[in-house]
């Protein structure tokens, strides 16, 4: 007698467990109808055909290998989620690019892949310095893709890469990056599909809820639709996109600036959204070492500016103008913490403070505050905040053995080891940062681009931060002037900046493969 045949799984079950990059695909595929919509409503005909027609192409191809994957586990080891990051990274931008170009038909497709790794791994520069030689429809699907790559980096980060004490968690992990702590916190197909399953049911309404409150908040305070849901989106995702070239084309002015500030905290640490990963050990948000210090920079570097600058209007007799001094001081607050979380919006009154005093910032702060970066498994790049921390604690504690060399630290296990092991590794990765961006500026040089350039250019796409080419330079750098081969060093800055070199040394490690 026949055994009786094992039910068939539906098809959403079979989904979940298509590989990582497989279904980032279906999503990126299905969000391309949103700007087909638009263009529609919007008779933008060209790019609305060039979307619906890539997206519903995508969603085809993507139920196929659904149903060709139904009943079947995926095999892949331990860092097979990590290489389908990546992937998502560098292969995913290529169709993402396709609607793109056939919708602006005025560029290359170099160029239109460059557009949408910028996009996708939240850095935000741009190869068109005139926002108007792109329409809504392009300007949409730039910020609905850099917003889902936010996304994608808020999962990630708890479901991939807080298990492999990978992206700022090997500072405080008990095992090697790349290594699970503990043997029942595994990356099997199973443990991958059930933590990416409950992580983005948590994370995702949440993510979706903050963006439609902002969009809202600033509509009410001005912006038109579209410029006000791109800046919502590009405030969540850090990704600096706008299709009006920043905040001063906006009309929600300085009440529109203040409610991004508020939401900007949310890249200063994971405790402002979540609980979900092992940052959530440090006794909640008045206690995190990431919280703290970044408003600790929030403060001091707009008092510092604003003295510089204060000195300089008494200079020139301008002392006494209270709101050039108050505006001054705003624009020198909102834009340090916009480079600090990485996204890049400078303040419509930055330009203020400098008109007031008659001095210029120099670009080398911003590029200091962008290299620093946000929170750990936030939306930030940068070299994180928390390892800036280990890196201080680790220094405190040195100083006090200069004085008590017999002396036994009472932080506690966990600080001891935060300022040992976490503080050594917290190292390491910063000479690796610092190699690393050393050795894209010199490639950048070899093909021909100044080196004050390359430096801008690789401080911009290792740390995430696309604005920087506007405003860290002495005069704004045309990434569209760049020859190919300083473009293809661009994208890899932007990938490295992205999921960072330890995750990359990782990928090629045999032993971990094997694990």
């Amino acid at each position: 007698m026949q055994g009786r045949a094992q039910p068939r799984q539906p098809f959403w079950a079979s989904v979940l467990q298509l590989p990582l990059f497989l279904l980032l695909f279906g999503v990126f595929s299905a969000a391309m109808l949103v700007p087909a919509i638009y263009g529609g409503v919007v008779r933008d005909l060209v790019a609305a055909r060039a979307f619906l027609y890539s997206g519903v192409l995508g969603v085809v191809i993507f139920g196929l290998i659904g149903l060709a994957h139904a009943g079947r586990d995926p095999r892949h080891g331990t860092l097979g989620p990590l290489l389908s990051l990546m992937s998502a990274f560098v292969i995913l931008p290529v169709i993402l690019a396709v609607p793109f170009y056939e919708g602006l038909r005025t560029t290359t497709f170099l160029n239109a892949y460059v557009e949408m790794v910028s996009a996708i791994t939240t850095t935000g520069a741009t190869m068109f310095d005139d926002p108007g030689r792109l329409n809504g429809t392009l300007h949409l699907w730039r910020s609905l893709v850099g917003w889902l790559g936010g996304l994608l980096m808020w999962v990630a980060a708890s479901a991939i890469l807080a298990p492999l004490n990978l992206g700022g968690f090997e500072v405080t992990a008990r095992a090697e990056p790349g290594r699970s702590a503990s043997r029942e916190i595994g990356m099997t197909a199973p443990e991958v599909r059930r933590r990416l399953a409950k992580v983005s049911a948590v994370l995702i309404p949440i993510y979706a809820g903050l963006t439609l409150l902002l969009w809202v908040l600033l509509a009410v305070g001005g912006d038109v639709g579209l410029i006000a849901i791109c800046h919502a989106m590009a405030i969540m995702a850090t990704s600096g996109i706008s299709p009006v070239g920043g905040l001063g084309g906006g009309g929600s002015g300085m009440a529109g600036e203040a409610v991004m500030l508020l939401f900007m905290l949310f890249a200063l640490s994971r405790l402002t959204f979540s609980t979900d990963t092992t940052t959530a050990e440090s006794g909640g948000l008045p206690q995190d070492p990431e919280f703290r210090i970044g408003i600790a920079v929030v403060v001091a570097v707009p008092v510092f500016l604003f003295l510089r600058h204060f000195l300089g209007a008494f200079d020139v007799a301008a002392e006494r103008d209270v709101v050039d001094a108050g505006r001054a001081l705003w624009g020198s607050a909102f834009t340090v913490l916009s480079f600090l979380t990485t996204t890049g919006f400078a303040s419509a009154h930055w330009a203020d403070a400098q008109a007031w005093s008659g001095l210029l910032t120099p670009g080398l702060l911003l590029m200091g505050l962008a290299l620093i970066g946000g929170g750990v498994a936030t939306t930030a790049g940068g070299v994180k905040l928390l390892r800036v921390f280990a890196l201080y604690r680790n220094g405190v504690r040195e100083m006090e053995r200069l004085v008590h060399p017999s002396s036994v630290s009472s932080a506690g296990p966990r600080a001891r080891r935060l300022q040992k092991d976490g503080a050594f590794i917290a190292w390491i990765f910063f000479m690796l940062f610092a190699l690393t961006l050393a050795l894209i500026t010199i490639l950048l040089t070899l093909t021909g681009v100044a080196f004050d350039t390359a430096l801008v250019l690789a401080v911009s796409g290792l740390s995430t931060t696309g604005p920087l080419l506007e405003v860290a330079a002495d005069a704004p750098i045309a990434l569209i002037e760049l020859n190919g081969g300083a473009k293809t060093i661009f994208i890899a800055a932007m990938v490295l900046g992205r999921l960072e070199t330890l995750a990359i040394i990782a990928l090629f490690t045999p032993d971990l493969w094997r694990g």
